[in-house]
């Protein structure tokens, strides 16, 4: 079995939270408290919004895992785990090299048929 590291943590402190009053059906109740809430990761620009449930506790649960599942924050963590174990240094490097004149070829289209482009072509 493998062992399992840290590669990084979040807390409530790296995310932006904003409590709101509902709108909708639900009277009093709903109007009077700010149960529901929105939460933003600067970052990732990942957000997730939650009016479900009368209970704060449970709205910010449900804003959270929305903004969690949201493919903007999957992309950042994706990227984030690359660069801090070294694996994005290593993509980025492999990309370079691949975009190197020699394995690169454009073409254009002229009079129907595709040919290919060199600079010398540039007018």
């Amino acid at each position: 079995m493998s062992e399992k590291k840290l590669v990084f943590s979040l807390t409530k402190k790296d995310f932006e939270w904003d409590y709101y009053s509902g709108s909708g059906a639900g009277g009093q109740h709903r109007n009077k408290h700010r149960n529901c809430v929105r939460v933003h990761h600067p970052p990732s620009g990942a957000r997730g919004n939650c009016q479900d449930y009368r209970e704060k506790l449970a709205n910010e649960r449900t804003a959270f895992t929305r903004m969690a599942n949201s493919p903007e924050m999957q992309k950042w963590l994706k990227l984030e785990f690359a660069r801090k174990t070294g694996k994005l240094q290593e993509i980025e490097e492999e990309v370079d090299r691949m975009m190197n004149p020699r394995y690169i070829k454009v073409e254009v289209k002229e009079d129907g048929k595709w040919v290919e482009w060199t600079e010398n072509d540039r007018t």
